[in-house]
């Protein structure tokens, strides 16, 4: 029971200025956070520039937890390319190799078939009802580099969201009693 009058008295001896000392660095770090993704955003091109893989279907090239790092250009989708893609009616982000693309020589417009390299067949089971080919808007970028294993920190945090609050918490609680 001593250690936590200790830390009560600790909170209530903390000074407004530290307060606002400690609110405005955290404000800091969160803006720096969103300015760098901003900044990545322009750069790539892609509306999300790192991705984890959140399963198999690309083993043995990409294992789960890899992050991967997306650009996204002008230039044409070729068969071969690693792209990421959304899905209408799904929220999270797929992350297959290109098999074909057929463009449309009326239109000019482009159509792409994807597959996971551990998957059997091609992905058109995923896309949304009645759609057998995705088009551009669907993809948010070519991978062009990866970390391996980096990613799993994330998957922890979504799939046992207890660590993700006990891991908030301690920060929090070390902010609170930390003495500068």
């Amino acid at each position: 029971m001593g250690w936590i009058s200790e830390n009560v008295e600790s909170i209530k001896s903390i000074q407004i200025r530290q307060i606002l000392t400690q609110g405005v660095s955290l404000g800091m770090i969160v803006t720096s956070a969103l300015i760098i993704w901003k900044a990545l955003m322009c750069i790539t091109g892609s509306e999300s520039p790192v991705v984890v893989v959140l399963s198999g279907s690309m083993e043995p090239g990409f294992k789960r937890g890899d992050i991967l790092f997306l650009h996204m250009s002008k230039d044409p989708i070729r068969a071969g390319e690693i792209v990421v893609f959304n899905v209408d009616g799904r929220e999270i982000p797929i992350v297959h190799r290109v098999i074909k693309v057929h463009e449309r020589q009326d239109t000019g417009d482009v159509e792409i078939l994807t597959k996971g390299d551990n998957n059997y067949g091609d992905d058109r089971l995923l896309y949304a009802h009645g759609q057998l080919w995705l088009q551009r808007h669907h993809i948010m970028g070519r991978a062009v580099g990866f970390l391996p294993y980096v990613g799993w920190v994330t998957i922890i945090m979504t799939e046992k969201p207890i660590i993700k609050y006990i891991l908030i918490g301690a920060l929090g609680l070390l902010v609170i009693t930390s003495k500068d």
